[in-house]
């Protein structure tokens, strides 16, 4: 009977660990205001451009849009920018350099 168990039990296991688990992004205060506002999401420059990282960035600026550009460079390879604002507008965009970390966040 435990020879049955016993692999029954392993496939369950193995099957639980394998499924994919999708994560809702919540807004803290339960509501998305539709203003975007910068200076709650700061803190993800630097970080890798990853769906996830890009959505919660998109909750807590209170976006309702997120758009991810590529950075721009001129001649001297220094980054060129649209100038940073800080809010206003429902969109948030981020901008990316080459390595797909967030280099920039500004609103509009």
């Amino acid at each position: 009977m435990i020879r049955l168990l016993v692999p029954i039990a392993a496939l369950m296991t193995l099957s639980a660990c394998s499924t994919t688990q999708v994560v809702q992004v919540l807004p803290i205060d339960g509501v998305i205001s539709g203003q975007c506002h910068t200076d709650r999401v700061r803190g993800a420059v630097g970080l890798a451009a990853t769906a996830q990282t890009i959505e919660r960035a998109r909750v807590d600026s209170d976006s309702n849009q997120v758009q991810v550009v590529r950075g721009t460079r001129d001649s001297s390879g220094v980054a060129e920018s649209a100038p940073a604002v800080e809010s206003g507008g429902e969109r948030l965009t981020v901008e990316t350099g080459t390595t797909n970390s967030i280099t920039a966040i500004r609103c509009g």
